[in-house]
């Protein structure tokens, strides 16, 4: 899921930014993921899924890096300083590492599902991780129904007149419950770590793990010009192009309407599985996604308005006892405190 020199937006470049164009920003991530699970796809007619993966992490790594590169050399010439990487210590490794091991294994089993059942039932099933996190987190009464509307949309898909494949759905699951865990232990992770230093990890991670499999298995195919360029692509839109459009939209929309921007996923990969990869899907299909997403977009708009509700109620405990001081919520956060589809 590019070179970010400072992982705070200042207040500059929220006022460069329009509210319109950071919503197009964040559509744009949601448009380029699928893109780029789409294009990902395509490359299994002459290389393994897990090749591909390996071509993403791998592509995706070496832009992200290139991208940091420029952006300090930049900073110095224009006689900026340069923010310090954070060190190495042995808590901010372990940290990390959990964070990267969900990410890359979350991307792997998607690849690895999408060889056998549609992109846009594959996206449908696997936002069952964050959903389940967000519902479990909440213990709202309204997320029940969410949590039901979620439950009918999995029914439906099990009506569909072509059965999926068990082995294509296993390995969405298990990228659903990575994507739960990658959800939860970024919370710990961004302690330490910039957002943009997570994601470039994770993809060197996922690189450099998959190498040995993805090379074995790769054959000749994986060195042609035409693999090599769409591997390339792959990772452009899968991670460097989303990530840079999601650090437009943070700070600049509201955390609610960003997580309902990222739940129209689903849909966006049925368009792209149908446009790209001739995928249709019937009736059923679309009832089951529409279930999915509306849920997803109901339990975030519940979350959003029971954080609201327990922020104000704090803030007039605190305006109560001190006087003139900011409260928490008034402090700037960390625009990679979100939960963005790095796919």
């Amino acid at each position: 899921m590019p070179n970010l020199p400072a992982p705070y937006p200042s207040s500059s470049s929220n006022r460069q930014v329009s509210h319109e164009l950071a919503v197009l920003a964040a559509l744009g991530s949601v448009v380029g993921v699928e893109i780029g699970a789409a294009l990902g796809k395509g490359l299994f007619a002459q290389v393994p899924p897990t090749t591909a993966a390996w071509l993403r992490f791998t592509f995706a790594a070496v832009v992200l890096l290139s991208m940091r590169g420029v952006g300090a050399g930049l900073q110095r010439l224009r006689g900026r300083p340069v923010p310090p990487r954070p060190g190495l210590t042995r808590t901010a490794v372990l940290s990390a590492l959990p964070y990267c091991l969900a990410l890359a294994g979350m991307n792997w089993s998607f690849y690895l599902a999408i060889e056998t059942i549609p992109l846009g039932i594959a996206v449908t099933i696997e936002y069952l991780g964050p959903l389940a996190v967000a519902i479990i987190g909440s213990r709202g009464r309204l997320d029940l129904l969410w949590a039901g509307l979620a439950g009918v949309g999995v029914a439906l898909l099990g009506l569909r007149p072509v059965a999926l494949d068990p082995r294509g759905v296993g390995f969405i699951l298990v990228a659903a419950t990575c994507w739960a865990g990658y959800i939860t232990l970024g919370v710990r992770a961004r302690r330490h770590w910039a957002g943009a230093d997570l994601v470039t990890m994770a993809c060197l991670f996922g690189s450099v793990t998959l190498a040995g499999p993805a090379v074995a298995f790769g054959g000749a195919n994986l060195w042609t010009s035409g693999v090599l360029a769409m591997g390339l692509a792959v990772g452009v839109f899968s991670s460097v192009l989303p990530y840079t459009l999601d650090m437009v939209a943070f700070g600049r929309i509201s955390p609610a309407l960003f997580s309902i921007l990222q739940s129209l996923a689903p849909a966006v990969a049925a368009v792209a599985g149908w446009l790209l990869l001739s995928e249709v899907l019937g009736v059923t299909d679309w009832l089951a996604l529409l279930c999915v997403v509306t849920a997803s977009a109901g339990a975030t708009l519940s979350s959003a308005a029971r954080v609201q509700a327990a922020g104000r109620t704090r803030q007039g405990r605190m305006s109560r006892r001190v006087r003139n001081q900011p409260s928490p919520e008034d402090r700037p956060g960390d625009p990679a405190a979100g939960q963005p589809d790095h796919r």
